[in-house]
């Protein structure tokens, strides 16, 4: 909702919100940032729904019964969901990039958005996780503001709300278990890239690639199968990688295979836009990431804080080989991040987690991240423990952040891991700060 919100505002609308983590008194330094911007904050509780007001926006987080949906029931003020109002705004610009899969679409939105901003083309972006290259001059920039002529977006499949989007260009780099069945991905995920005018699709993804007949004109990318863009002369270091395509030599600074990829679709997409490929390469060695996405917050005495976002199997499997590819045990710290859909992936995430990590790494869980409403709270973290080893499950982080202090020996790397809840970042920083 803040990017959104951002992006409205540049636009030169008045805008303002409410939020239960407002409320609650969470992350208070976000919400004076927005004031800042000149977006007014209420508590939710209807005193801010007016007549006259043209709309109000809405989370899919967000029930029916909260006051302001309710006020706004009241008064007959049109209540648009986030992803109506974002796809209204993207499907009026001439060229529009939307990033679907279920795993790595805020870093590929990131890399697009970074290349072509840096490269002149002034993109209007719209994404899930902070750019990194900009954080020190805006703490909050998941958004830019553009000349209206590109838009670049996550599409999200997690609501179905990837069916508002009309892309020219669609970006798909995997398809696994998350917030909906495989079955029910592999439709939207189809429609998404068929009303494409070109498909930027993972050959080295079956189920990508099985999906490439409904796409009207595909360009492929990968590493290991054959494809338009093929990435060769691979090498993973502990925190980058690189690698060469088409002769052209790409240095990251992020870590992993998966970020190979995801610079792959990047590079895909800024072509089609007619940046040259050498200025694409120059452009992403100097990208930095998006926050919280396996981002090192530090190092001492021998010992690596990081701090990520990886919170479904797909995601946290790509972290866990990333980080397994070095030496160096694993003391990880993850918070589930809703009681819903620990329901639907536990018996994954389990699968993950025990396959991945070696004997000596530590996984220490505490129950699902809860905001308040109503959900099903049947499925536990002690559900999912069961079945992994190395898992404790514990009450609390202090407890957690007293047994990570006590254990932690030089070549261990500490990991906080979870998403939706943005004091994550705020532990990682505490136990790195705490680290003797």
């Amino acid at each position: 909702m803040l990017p959104l919100a951002l992006i409205m505002r540049g636009l030169g609308h008045s805008v303002s919100g409410s939020d239960r983590s407002y409320d609650q008194g969470r992350t208070p330094e976000k919400f004076a940032y927005l004031k800042d911007q000149g977006i007014e904050l209420h508590p939710q509780d209807g005193s801010a729904v007016y007549d006259g007001l043209d709309a109000v926006i809405v989370s899919t987080a967000v029930e029916d019964s909260i006051p302001d949906v309710k006020t706004a029931k009241d008064k007959g003020i049109p209540i648009l969901k986030r992803a109506d109002l974002l796809a209204q705004n993207f499907n009026e610009a001439k060229a529009r990039i939307a990033v679907g899969g279920t795993s790595g679409k805020s870093t590929v939105t990131g890399m697009i958005g970074y290349i072509l901003q840096e490269c002149g083309k002034a993109p209007t972006v719209m994404n899930g996780g902070v750019f990194r290259n900009y954080k020190d001059a805006n703490p909050y920039c998941s958004a830019l503001v553009g000349d209206g002529g590109i838009f670049v977006t996550e599409a999200d499949e997690s609501d179905g709300s990837i069916a508002l989007y009309n892309p020219t260009i669609a970006v798909l780099n995997n398809i696994a278990l998350d917030h909906k069945s495989m079955e029910e991905l592999e439709v939207l995920f189809g429609d998404f890239i068929g009303k494409a005018q070109t498909a930027i699709l993972n050959a080295d993804h079956p189920g990508v690639m099985a999906l490439k007949a409904k796409a009207k004109s595909a360009v492929t990318f990968g590493i290991t199968n054959a494809a338009d863009l093929k990435a060769e002369n691979i090498e993973l270091k502990p925190e980058g990688c690189s690698f060469t395509v088409e002769g052209q030599a790409v240095n990251l600074s992020l870590p992993g295979e998966h970020n190979i990829y995801n610079a792959l679709a990047a590079i895909a997409v800024c072509r089609a836009l007619g940046v040259e490929l050498p200025d694409i390469a120059q452009t992403l060695s100097g990208f930095k990431g998006i926050w919280r996405r396996m981002e090192v917050i530090g190092h001492k005495n021998g010992i690596t804080v990081i701090d990520d976002f990886a919170h479904n199997p797909d995601k946290v499997a790509a972290s866990l080989k990333a980080l397994k590819h070095f030496p160096g045990r694993l003391l990880i710290f993850f918070q589930p991040h809703g009681y819903g859909f620990l329901k639907l992936t536990w018996e994954e995430m389990s699968k993950t987690f025990a396959g991945l990590l070696s004997r000596d790494d530590k996984l220490y869980l505490v129950e699902p991240y809860y905001a308040g409403g109503t959900v099903d709270r049947s499925v536990t973290s002690a559900d999912m423990a069961k079945s992994i080893p190395q898992a404790a499950v514990m009450d609390g982080r202090d407890a957690i952040k007293t047994e990570i202090l006590n254990n932690a020996k030089a070549d261990d790397r500490i990991v906080i891991m979870g998403a939706r809840d943005d004091t994550l970042a705020e532990f990682a920083e505490e136990i790195y700060a705490a680290l003797p």
